[in-house]
């Protein structure tokens, strides 16, 4: 029974947009019972996997100790202040990134290998074969919760095709989600695209004409929801009706920003061809890409997202830390102590990218909690030390309290080889889509110990 007949999750329309907005306690139900009802009133889970290539320098990563009142080593001090709502897991494997009489592509079958926990098939055709991903089996079960059952963001702009890593197609070394076992899943790259897609109604025929129309007025897709916006105010209480100007302000603010960096991309560089709207500045490309995922989750648009920061076997320098290298040729350092000093660098500051989207998760309050209470986010790579391609002690990291499933704040120390594919199942059961199996699974983790 309610009194109510909108929904908690309001959609602003107008001319061709749809704008979700986040979730306001003003629009629950003012009556309601029974436990069902009750746990719709909750806040949904949201499940979210950040990928890094090339693996990372181990020695500064992980911890001298297990529990709770473990040290954070050198390339984790950037996340101190997300100590209590993170899981340090150590001695998970990734199996069937190794070779298994296979050969040389250890970095094609790392990612395409990441979420499927499956062996790749060695090809550079079209006969690709590998798994269907932890995040697409969420997205399937969950299909018709949300507008889109998945989103699925990046960095670099990889080919589907050809020969990308010793007779390993690029459609392995560029794709962590698949669909189905032959059907990738390609990530979106331009923070343009992001945003018309999560903020257009995609659903009115006339899209492309009032898209057009609204580039030519130069208007904010805001300027065409203000009036469904002032309506929605009147009904909200004053806690709701700041959320909801706050929130339109940070759509606002990554529109703007999106244009400077569209503008800036248009500068012709040498050397280095950009596409269109990609930002030139590495950094800010992971913030717009990182703040669109927020918002993504904050207005319930998708529940599920896949984010890789670059493609395995990256060899992309970073100068603006004075590491001038290829991230990918350092990762074979030799032991050299200055190389795995460079790659320690560009592992820190990934994490510190990780850092700015866990801050603005942790800034949106929801229900009696805050966005990132209601998370599972894991952060990782299929590799630990580059050098030697290893594929057991991966780096993984999980944040967030899964709607309260979850108890972060600390190192957990699992056996070697336990099966990476056993933390899926673990937070896919806690996401609400429990399975039996997941590429070479062997149960669950016992993630409260």
């Amino acid at each position: 029974m309610t009194e109510r007949r909108i929904s908690r999750r309001a959609v602003l329309k107008g001319m061709g947009t749809a704008i979700a907005l986040p979730f306001l306690e003003s629009l629950l139900p003012r009556v309601s019972f029974g436990a069902e009802a009750a746990a719709a009133a909750l806040p949904p889970k949201r499940l979210a996997y950040l990928y890094v290539p090339n693996g990372v320098n181990m020695n500064a990563w992980r911890p001298a100790t297990a529990g709770a009142d473990y040290v954070l080593p050198q390339t984790l001090e950037g996340l101190q202040c997300f100590k209590d709502e993170m899981l340090v897991l150590s001695g998970l494997t990734l199996d069937k990134a190794r070779p298994h009489g296979d050969g040389g592509g250890d970095h094609a079958r790392s990612l395409s290998a990441y979420l499927t926990c499956s062996q790749a098939r060695k090809t550079a055709g079209s006969d690709i074969k590998v798994g269907i991903s932890a995040d697409q089996l969420a997205a399937q079960r969950t299909e018709g919760q949300t507008k889109f059952p998945s989103l699925e963001i990046g960095i670099d702009a990889g080919a589907q095709s050809g020969n990308c890593d010793s007779g390993y197609s690029c459609a392995y070394s560029h794709n962590i989600a698949w669909r189905t076992e032959s059907s990738p899943v390609a990530k979106e790259i331009n923070p343009r695209a992001v945003f018309e897609r999560l903020f257009l109604d995609t659903l009115q025929s006339s899209e492309d004409r009032n898209r057009v129309r609204r580039q030519k007025y130069k208007k904010s897709v805001l300027d065409f929801v203000r009036d469904d916006a002032d309506r929605l105010r009147k009904q909200l209480g004053g806690g709701d009706q700041r959320k909801v100007d706050e929130y339109l302000n940070a759509v606002r603010e990554l529109e703007q920003r999106i244009a400077r960096s569209e503008r800036h991309s248009a500068t012709p560089m040498p050397d280095v061809p950009k596409p269109a709207g990609v930002p030139k500045d590495y950094e800010e490309h992971l913030r717009l890409m990182s703040d669109m995922l927020v918002l993504a989750f904050q207005t319930d648009v998708t529940r599920i997202s896949t984010f890789v920061f670059a493609d395995e076997g990256s060899n992309r320098s970073y100068p603006f830390i004075e590491v001038r290298e290829g991230h990918h040729d350092l990762s074979h350092h030799g032991n050299d102590e200055a190389k795995l000093a460079k790659i320690q660098k560009i592992n820190a500051f990934h994490i510190s990218q990780l850092a700015y989207l866990l801050e603005k998760l942790k800034s949106v309050q929801e229900g009696e909690g805050t966005l990132l209470d209601n998370c599972m986010l894991v952060y990782g790579s299929g590799i630990s030390d580059g050098n030697r391609h290893n594929h057991d002690d991966l780096p993984i990291l999980v944040f967030g309290r899964g709607g309260g499933t979850l108890k972060p704040g600390r190192h957990i120390v699992f056996d070697n080889e336990t099966p990476l594919a056993n933390l899926h199942l673990s937070l896919l059961e806690r996401f609400g889509v429990p399975l039996d199996k997941l590429g070479d699974s062997q149960g669950r983790l016992n993630l409260d110990a």
